[in-house]
C-alpha cells in the first residue's frame, strides 16, 4: 500500500508593478547613438563608457535588442558611407594611406562599439544567432567600403600595378602593402582570394609568360636558370613580406610553371650552354641551379635523368669501344675512374648526392663497362700496374683509396669470374717475382673481393699467400741441412706452388745449365724426402735469376733477368758467337718465348748484353749473337726486362675465355641441382630464369648454354623430362 501524497506550498514575493516610460527605448537608442556618432568622429574622450554599458544592458534586459542591433547596423553603415566618399576623393598615392588611415579608425570605433554592446554580443546576439558586433563591422566595412563600385577595381588595379612596379625594379611602401593586404585577409579568407590574390596570380601568370619568353630569346641556359631562379626568391620575399604565407605555394607554382615547366625541355637541349654542356664543362653552380628549379616541377628531375643518362651512356660507349683508347688497359681504366669521379662529384656537388641519379650512373656504367669484352682483363691488369713495386710518388694510403675505387668498378661487371682468371695469373706474377709494393694492399684487395662475393671468389687467392708462406718455411729447412755447401756455386730460391691454387701453366721444356740442375737436383731430394706423394714439375717460365757478368775492361754488373734470358745468356760462358738455330737447340725455349727473350736482350737500347747480326728490331731464325764486349752502364744492378704484350694476344685470349667457358660449366649444374632440387618440378624458362639470378653476381650465364647443362643432367640421370610436356623437368633422386 502507497504512502499519501504530501500537499506543498510556494511562497512567492509581492510584486510591485513598475510602469516602463513609453519612450524609454528610443531615448536611450538616441544616447547611444550619438556615442557612437562621437567615437566614430574621434571625440570619446568625453563618454562615460559605464553608463553607456548600462545603458545597452538595460535595452537588451527590457527586450529592446532588436531596435539596439538594427540601429547598430543602420549608424555604422551610415558612417562607412561617409568613409567611402572620403577614400574615393583621395587622388594618386593618397588612395591607399587614405584607404589605410580610415582602416584604422574603423577598427578602433569598433572596438570601442563593442566595449560598449559586450553585453548584447554575449547574450541578444547569441540568443538569436545574429552576427557578433566585431565580425559585423568587419562584413559592413566589406560591403560598403571593399565592394564599393568605386572603390574596388581601384584598390585592386593599384595593388597589381604596385607590385609590377616593384618586379621592374621600383622600390616601394611595403609597409603600406602589408597593412592593405592584411586588412583583406581580415575581412575572410574569401575576399584576399577573390579579390585580390586569383587577380593576382592571373596578372602574374602573364607577367611571367612574357618575359621568360624574352629571357630564352636572349640568354643561354646558365643565365636564364639565374633569372628564373631570381625570380622565384623575389616571390617568396614577397610573399613574407607582405602577402598571406598562403600565397606561396600559388605564386611559385605560376613562376614555376610559365619560367620552367613551359620551357623545360629547351633549356635542357639549347645548344652551346645546355645540360650535356653544364656536363661536360663541370659547371657545377649552374647543374645546382638546375636540378634545384627543376626538382620544383613535375617530371623536372625525371628529364634532367634522362639526359644525362643518355649522354653518360653514349660518352662510355666510346670510351670503351674505341681501339685507339683501348691500347692502353690502365690508361683506358684510369679513364673509366675519371669519368666515374666526375659523375660522382656532379652528383654529390649539384645533385643533392640524389639516390635515383646515383642509381642513373650505377646502371650508365654497367651498361658500357660490359660492352668491352675486354674490361675484366683490363680492370685487372690497371690493379697489377699500380700493385706492383717501382712506382713513384703512389703511398699505400694513395693505393687504398685508388683500390676502392676500382672495386666500384669491379662490381658493375658481369663477368665477374673472367676477372678473377686474370687475377690470379697476373697475382701470381707479382707473389712470384716478388713485384708487389705491399703484401697488406694485396690482402686488403683480397679482403674487398671476398666482402663483394664471398669465399669461395677468393679461397684459391688465399691459398697463394699460403703457398707463398710456406715456401720461405720449405727454403728455410732447405739451407739449414748440413749437406747444402751454399759456400760457392749457385743459390736457389724456390716458391712451392700447390697446383689447385695457382694459375694453370703450360709445362714448357727448358734446358737449364748443368750448375742450376745440380742445385735444383738437391732441392728435389731434399722436398721429396720430407714430403711423401708429391711430385715436382719446375715452371721455368715463370721464374727469375741474378746473374755476376764481366764485360771489357773488367767491368762488372749484376743482371736481373728471367729464367730463359739466365739460360741464354750462361751460354756465352763458353762461345763468342751463337746463331739462333744453336741457341734454340741448345735451350729447347719454346720459339715464341725464345724471340721475345733474344729481342730484349739485344736490341733494346741501353740493355743490349748481346749484340744481333744483322742489326734490326725482329729475331730472324738465320740472326747470330754475340757477347757485347763494349756494352757500359753506369748502374751496377741492370733488370733486364722481357719484351711481352701487356695484353692477351687473340690466341691467348680465346685459350683464357675457353677456360672460363670450362669453369662455368660445373657451376650452372650445380646451380641447377640446387633449384631442382628444392623444386623437385620446374619449366624450362623458370629453371633458365632462377640459374641466371643465382649466378649473376659472378656472370650472366648464357641461356643455350644453361640449356646444355640441361641435356648433360638429364644424359646423366640427374633430371628427366615430363612425358606429356616437354618442357617441364623433374628431379630424380
Amino acid at each position: 500500500m502507497s504512502a499519501p501524497k504530501k500537499k506543498t506550498f510556494k511562497i512567492e514575493p509581492f510584486k510591485h508593478r513598475v510602469e516602463m516610460d513609453p519612450k524609454y527605448a528610443e531615448k536611450t537608442w538616441k544616447l547611444l547613438e550619438h556615442a557612437i556618432h562621437e567615437i566614430y568622429n574621434h571625440n570619446a574622450s568625453g563618454l562615460s563608457f559605464e553608463e553607456l554599458y548600462r545603458n545597452a544592458y538595460n535595452m537588451v534586459l527590457h527586450k529592446y535588442g532588436d531596435k539596439l542591433y538594427s540601429g547598430l547596423v543602420n549608424t555604422m553603415t551610415w558612417h562607412l558611407k561617409e568613409i567611402s566618399k572620403s577614400i574615393e576623393a583621395a587622388q594618386g598615392g593618397l588612395f591607399l594611406d587614405e584607404l589605410n588611415r580610415k582602416w584604422r579608425d574603423h577598427n578602433k570605433a569598433l572596438e570601442m562599439v563593442r566595449d560598449i554592446l559586450m553585453y548584447m554580443d554575449r547574450t541578444y546576439v547569441h540568443n538569436n544567432q545574429k552576427i557578433p558586433v566585431h565580425e559585423l563591422g568587419l562584413n559592413l566595412w566589406r560591403d560598403n567600403i571593399i565592394h564599393s563600385s568605386n572603390i574596388q577595381a581601384r584598390l585592386l588595379n593599384t595593388l597589381l600595378e604596385l607590385i609590377h612596379k616593384e618586379r621592374t625594379g621600383d622600390v616601394i611602401d611595403r609597409g603600406l602593402m602589408r597593412s592593405i593586404i592584411k586588412m583583406l585577409m581580415d575581412l575572410g579568407p574569401a575576399v584576399y582570394q577573390e579579390d585580390f590574390e586569383k587577380p593576382f596570380l592571373e596578372v602574374s601568370a602573364n607577367f611571367y609568360s612574357v618575359e621568360s619568353q624574352e629571357f630564352i630569346e636572349c640568354c643561354d641556359c646558365g643565365e636564364y636558370l639565374k633569372k628564373a631562379e631570381r625570380r622565384l626568391n623575389e616571390e617568396m620575399e614577397r610573399v613574407s613580406h607582405y602577402l598571406d604565407a598562403k600565397s606561396e605555394g600559388k605564386i611559385t607554382n605560376v613562376v614555376e610553371t610559365e619560367m620552367i615547366a613551359n620551357h623545360m625541355h629547351r633549356l635542357v637541349y639549347m645548344e652551346n650552354s645546355g645540360l650535356v654542356n653544364m656536363l661536360m664543362d663541370d659547371k657545377y653552380d649552374d647543374l645546382s641551379r638546375m636540378y634545384n628549379l627543376f626538382r620544383r616541377v613535375p617530371s623536372g628531375l625525371s628529364t634532367i635523368r634522362d639526359v644525362m643518362t643518355s649522354h653518360l651512356r653514349e660518352t662510355g660507349k666510346q670510351l670503351v669501344t674505341d681501339p685507339e683508347r683501348i691500347k692502353d688497359p690502365v690508361e683506358f681504366v684510369q679513364r673509366l675512374l675519371d669519368e666515374k669521379d666526375k659523375y660522382d662529384k656532379i652528383i654529390n656537388l649539384a645533385f643533392s648526392n640524389d639516390k635515383a641519379f646515383q642509381n642513373a650512373l650505377n646502371s650508365s656504367f654497367e651498361y658500357f663497362i660490359n660492352l668491352n669484352a675486354r674490361s675484366p682483363e683490363f680492370i685487372s691488369l690497371f690493379v697489377d700496374d699500380k700493385l706492383r713495386k717501382g712506382l713513384k710518388g703512389v703511398s699505400e694510403e694513395d693505393i687504398e683509396v685508388v683500390l676502392d675505387k676500382v672495386m666500384m668498378l669491379f662490381r658493375y661487371l658481369q663477368e665477374k669470374d673472367v676477372f678473377e682468371k686474370y687475377y690470379k695469373q697476373h697475382l701470381a706474377k707479382r707473389l712470384l717475382s716478388g713485384k708487389t709494393i705491399s703484401d697488406d694492399a694485396e690482402r686488403s684487395l683480397i679482403v674487398k673481393l671476398k666482402t663483394e662475393c664471398g669465399y669461395q671468389f677468393t679461397s684459391k687467392l688465399e691459398g697463394m699467400f699460403t703457398d707463398m708462406k710456406t715456401s720461405q718455411d720449405t727454403m728455410q729447412g732447405f739451407y739449414a741441412c748440413q749437406s747444402v755447401d751454399t759456400s760457392d756455386g749457385p743459390t736457389l730460391a724456390v716458391q712451392v706452388l700447390t697446383t689447385g691454387s695457382w694459375p694453370t701453366q703450360p709445362s714448357a721444356t727448358c734446358n737449364l745449365p748443368a750448375e742450376i740442375m745440380g742445385v735444383c737436383e738437391k732441392f728435389r731430394t731434399y722436398y721429396l724426402g720430407t714430403h711423401t706423394g708429391r711430385r715436382l714439375s719446375w715452371q721455368t717460365n715463370m721464374g727469375t735469376a741474378d746473374l755476376k757478368a764481366t764485360f771489357g775492361k773488367g767491368q762488372k754488373h749484376e743482371l736481373n733477368v728471367s729464367t730463359y734470358q739466365m739460360c741464354v745468356l750462361m751460354l756465352f760462358n763458353s762461345a763468342d758467337r751463337l746463331t739462333y738455330r744453336e741457341i734454340e737447340q741448345s735451350t729447347e725455349i719454346p720459339a715464341s718465348d725464345l724471340k721475345r727473350c733474344l729481342q730484349s736482350l739485344a736490341c733494346v737500347k741501353g740493355k743490349n748484353v748481346l749484340l744481333k747480326v744483322p742489326m734490326s728490331k725482329d729475331i730472324g731464325e738465320d740472326d747470330a749473337f754475340l757477347f757485347n764486349e763494349k756494352f757500359t752502364c753506369k748502374l751496377y744492378k741492370i733488370k733486364i726486362g722481357t719484351v711481352v704484350a701487356q695484353k692477351e694476344t687473340e690466341p691467348e685470349k680465346q685459350e683464357t675465355r675457353q677456360r672460363v667457358e670450362e669453369d662455368r660449366k660445373p657451376q650452372i649444374e650445380a646451380a641447377i641441382v640446387r633449384i631442382m632440387k628444392s623444386r623437385r618440378v620446374l619449366d624450362h624458362n623458370n629453371i633458365v630464369a632462377e640459374v641466371t639470378k643465382q649466378l649473376q653476381s659472378r656472370f650472366l650465364p648464357n641461356p643455350a648454354v644453361i640449356k646444355k647443362r640441361i641435356e648433360s643432367l638429364i644424359e646423366r640421370e640427374f633430371l628427366e623430362r615430363d612425358k606429356t610436356d616437354r618442357k617441364l623437368y623433374r628431379y630424380l633422386a
